[in-house]
């Protein structure tokens, strides 16, 4: 058998965060999240089924991916093999369109793109939602990326491998802006999975974190969905705290922030306080901190960000669109 399709996917950000798992094997989040699709922070993939490999190959951003990387990618492709009936190795290709491993949701674009190139590839046409449960065993905020704009992930019950995330709204249903405050080059030195899975067996806050993550995730889609920014934002600054919290009371304490980190959230206070802007803070498994604001306001945010010690540079994102994938015909593979 071959084959060759690509596909790309946007990173999302949590605005009600996952953090925590409920069903490890089966890689299922203790609790629900919410979040929004990203443009233009894509990530590109394109997989080959080519007879003759003996192995897979997956080369990120140009170069050969470490070995924890492909095993990942391989565990996502036996699944497709097996769905489709054959054995065939393939070869992976992926370019991230902004820095990879550092917080920024490059998994979630990733694994998305992933499973919807495998499956092209494979001649496979799964729907949306199982393009979406696929992606989520290989990195659960995959299963976000699947769908543009305004997404939800509800959390997993043990034993059960379907879960899936569905659409709340697509990205025209609010103008607003993320600005990313980049505080940190290269790869954070804790990955998230590892990292949760201290919290969930160390950290003295983790039950608590899940008990009031379900609350908290239904006001925060009760005010997206409203488009109420004042009912938003402190809501949502209250789950990336929590989030962080339950990390670093953990043993060992996982601390992602930075100085910049740290810098950009006091800047963000005094923007939304002093100057009257309508921003909120957020942060992911990482150092950066994301600005979620209005359109209007988005230009006065970046400058105050840009003008923050620690903060390298900025980066204003947009509700996005969902995973596109596309065949690649033979004679155009052969070429």
């Amino acid at each position: 058998m071959s084959g060759a399709a690509k596909a790309t996917a946007c990173a999302n950000i949590a605005l009600a965060k996952y953090w925590g798992k409920a069903d490890d094997g089966l890689n299922l989040p203790a609790v629900p999240s919410v979040s929004i699709t990203l443009d233009p922070l894509v990530t590109e993939t394109t997989v080959t089924f080519e007879e003759g490999l003996t192995e897979d190959a997956f080369a990120l951003d140009g170069e050969p991916a470490r070995a924890g990387e492909l095993k990942r990618v391989s565990a996502l492709l036996d699944e497709v093999r097996r769905e489709a009936g054959f054995e065939t190795r393939a070869r992976v290709t992926s370019d991230n369109r902004f820095p990879t491993a550092a917080g920024l949701a490059s998994s979630a674009s990733g694994f998305a793109a992933l499973a919807g190139a495998a499956s092209a590839a494979a001649g496979l046409a799964p729907s949306l939602e199982e393009l979406s449960a696929r992606a989520r065993r290989a990195s659960a905020s995959a299963a976000r990326s699947i769908y543009g704009g305004f997404v939800e992930l509800p959390a997993g019950r043990e034993g059960r491998d379907d879960l899936a995330a569905r659409q709340l709204a697509g990205p025209e249903h609010w103008d607003l802006r993320v600005v990313v405050a980049v505080t940190a080059e290269g790869r954070k030195p804790v990955g998230s999975r590892s990292a949760m899975g201290e919290s969930r067996h160390s950290s003295m806050f983790y039950d608590a974190w899940v008990e009031g993550s379900r609350r908290l995730c239904t006001e925060i889609e009760e005010a997206l969905m409203d488009r109420d920014f004042p009912r938003l934002a402190p809501l949502v600054e209250q789950s990336f705290f929590a989030m962080h919290g339950v990390a670093m009371a953990s043993i060992p304490p996982v601390l992602y922030w930075q100085g910049g980190s740290v810098a950009a959230l006091h800047a963000v206070r005094r923007l939304r306080e002093d100057d009257g802007l309508s921003v909120c803070a957020t942060m992911d498994a990482g150092p950066h901190v994301k600005a979620i604001c209005t359109a209007a306001d988005a230009d006065a945010v970046a400058k105050g960000l840009e003008a923050t010690d620690g903060v390298l540079r900025t980066l204003v994102t947009k509700p996005g669109p969902g995973i596109s994938i596309e065949t690649i015909p033979a004679e155009t593979e052969a070429s």
